[in-house]
């Protein structure tokens, strides 16, 4: 009787501030990781960070197809923790999100292999840029894919139980192993052979194997966590079905929006290349900012997802109010700061004066921008956490188009504001859907959103 005892932990007293830590730091050591990575990547050649820059988006596609079943295997998982289900149901969930996950990395691993060809024949490239890609793209698109997929699938098991310090753990690992791939393949140090490209993919890859690797050791020393690969075919259709239910409308979300990105940034480019660096850079610098927000969101919706599964609404609903105020103060002094010491930060990117000068006046303008974003992101996570994921994504991919990118058009390109026009388009779709979305958690509404029957 053992795979049927319930969980005896009660995951909603896990404190706030120990969920959200170890996920803001795993997420400020990715955008420095992440920065690190392109600085190395460009002293070896630039052609080599334009090939990695342009398949780039095609791997973080494959990463949106595996969330679909991350994402809805986190919210099924964490109301039924909160719910006190049994043992097996709380594998089924994550063997039925395995199973996925196995069949559509082997089907996406078989187009890579097969398709990358064809597929960078749509672009006018350089050889050298050609070949880059191609080789990037196989070897870490390709043929580490199943790893990257079981990674995400792991660490959005881990969270879902609370253990966010494991997840952490094994972000910084897995990040320190890419980099220091990337700098022997990109520097034969030790005399070993300089293999450009192709090592840095490798190198991308090994950090897949490595986190899997530890997620399986984590997952197996902590006893309550329930996943074991064992039985995967007694898996109830029902346990694809509430995955799938929640996992799919997100990823929808998800690529509405990063499509939305890809038009306005096409629009900016029309402005010239200064206006675009100036993007860049702000972006970049913003990534610090909202890091806490997104933080307290995904934990935010851990935590929502407990309280509904236990049948605890009321104490969801006011607890939210706080998290967000909370999430709200921090990027508000954080944006405060950054504009405080902006001048020495932008000229770490840049001694141009007019992207500088850029630079700085959007700063100004991102306090708009970050307010309207810290309550997006944690109403959106509880409204998910909840299971009322229907109307946040259909709401968020009208207002990606119907005010980010329309907005951004006409105050931009029509009204002649430039970049302010443009930041003021996403500023302004940002904060709408942060109080559209606020109402939506205090109308309680998504109370009847519950997975738990």
């Amino acid at each position: 009787m053992k795979n049927r005892e319930i969980p005896s932990a009660n995951r909603g007293a896990l404190p706030m501030f120990k969920l959200t830590l170890p996920i803001a730091l795993e997420q400020i050591f990715r955008i420095l990781v992440s920065s690190v990575d392109t600085m190395m990547l460009s002293s070896y050649d630039n052609d080599a960070v334009a090939a990695v820059g342009l398949v780039s988006q095609y791997v973080f596609f494959l990463t949106l197809v595996f969330s679909v079943i991350g994402t809805g295997c986190s919210i099924v998982l964490a109301q039924f923790i909160g719910a006190r289900k049994s043992r097996d149901d709380l594998n089924h969930v994550a063997q039925a999100s395995a199973v996925m996950v196995f069949v559509l990395s082997f089907v996406l691993t078989l187009l890579v292999l097969f398709g990358t060809s064809a597929l960078l024949g749509f672009y006018e490239l350089e050889e050298a840029v050609r070949g880059y890609a191609w080789q990037y793209f196989v070897i870490y698109g390709g043929i580490f894919c199943f790893f990257n997929a079981f990674s995400l699938l792991q660490g959005a098991v881990l969270r879902s139980y609370g253990y966010t310090k494991e997840a952490m753990i094994v972000s910084v690992v897995a990040n320190l192993t890419n980099v220091i791939g990337n700098a022997l393949s990109l520097y034969g140090w030790f005399g070993l052979p300089v293999l450009g490209v192709v090592g840095v993919a490798g190198a991308s890859g090994l950090a897949m194997v490595v986190s899997c690797i530890m997620f399986a050791v984590f997952i197996r020393r902590r006893k309550d966590v329930a996943f074991s690969l064992k039985g995967l075919r007694k898996v109830p259709r029902e346990s694809f079905r509430l995955v799938l239910k929640v996992g799919v409308p997100t990823a929808g979300e998800g690529l509405s929006y990063n499509m939305s990105q890809i038009v306005i940034m096409a629009m900016i480019s029309t402005l010239g290349t200064n206006a675009m660096s100036a993007q860049v850079y702000t972006m970049t610098i913003l990534r610090f900012v909202f890091a806490i927000a997104m933080a307290v969101g995904s934990a935010t919706q851990i935590k929502a997802g407990y309280y509904v599964g236990a049948k605890e609404q009321d104490v969801a609903y006011k607890k939210v109010f706080i998290y967000q105020i909370v999430a709200t103060s921090c990027s508000m002094l954080v944006i405060i700061i950054a504009n405080l010491i902006k001048n020495p930060v932008v000229r770490i990117f840049t001694d141009i004066p007019e992207v500088h000068s850029l630079v700085c006046t959007l700063l100004i303008y991102s306090a708009y921008m970050e307010f309207g974003r810290s309550l997006n992101l944690v109403y959106v996570g509880a409204l998910k956490g909840a299971g009322d994921v229907r109307f946040p994504v259909l709401y968020g991919i009208c207002s990606n188009w119907g005010i980010m990118v329309l907005g951004s058009y006409i105050l931009g390109i029509k009204c002649g504001l430039g970049l302010v026009g443009f930041w003021l388009g996403i500023g302004t779709d940002e904060t709408t859907r942060g109080i559209v979305m606020l109402l939506r958690w205090r109308s309680k509404r998504w109370q009847k959103y519950s997975l738990i029957s």
